[in-house]
């Protein structure tokens, strides 16, 4: 008897502790600066950075100019396409970076008008709807930069930038043709 007591008492204590949890689940972002972007994604956002939004283009194939950089020693690029990527990259990367400051502006400004309590629906609205579209054309710009990547490279330099960034399903196959009616098999992305 004793030994089921304990049990039940020892479950009533974790339901307790996962009835707190889920309570509260925002619980530790009540300190965050922008309650809306942590700490994370608001520097992404102000370095330029993808933050994943180009997954679409880099999981099928298309290399994007900041990852091309990371392993141009395996790609036997030419100088000209070097520098091209660089140019391309330091591109992408001003625009990016224009764009996230807008956003976490506005994101800083919608925040701020919750924790003054001054804030109507137009204005909600009107930043919310602002917000995405910056959002759209920051995943916009990185992905057509992915694209104006894969123009630059011949077939084996992809598969060469596959295999670097240890891509599965990178093997000739995959990569010979273009891109049209051929799935691109590749592994986990880190932003941009």
């Amino acid at each position: 008897m004793q030994h089921r007591t304990t049990r039940w008492i020892f479950g009533l204590a974790l339901v307790a502790c996962a009835g707190t949890a889920a309570a509260n689940p925002y619980a530790d972002l009540q300190e965050r600066e922008i309650k809306a972007l942590s700490a994370a994604e608001k520097q992404g956002l102000l370095e330029g950075q993808g933050l994943g939004t180009a997954l679409p283009a880099e999981l099928h194939g298309f290399p994007g100019p900041m990852h091309v950089l990371e392993v141009v020693d395996h790609l036997d690029l030419t100088s000209d396409q070097r520098a091209e990527t660089e140019r391309l990259y330091e591109e992408m990367r001003a625009e990016a970076i224009e764009l996230g400051e807008r956003i976490v502006e506005l994101e800083r400004e919608l925040d701020e008008g919750f924790a003054s309590r001054e804030i109507s629906e137009d204005r909600i609205e009107a930043l919310s709807v602002e917000i995405g579209k910056l959002r759209g054309q920051l995943r916009s710009t990185h992905l057509a930069y992915h694209l104006k990547m894969d123009a630059l490279m011949d077939e084996d330099q992809k598969a060469a930038y596959a295999r670097a960034r240890g891509y599965e399903g990178s093997d000739d196959e995959h990569h010979h043709g273009g891109h049209q009616g051929h799935d691109h098999d590749h592994g986990h992305h880190h932003g941009h």
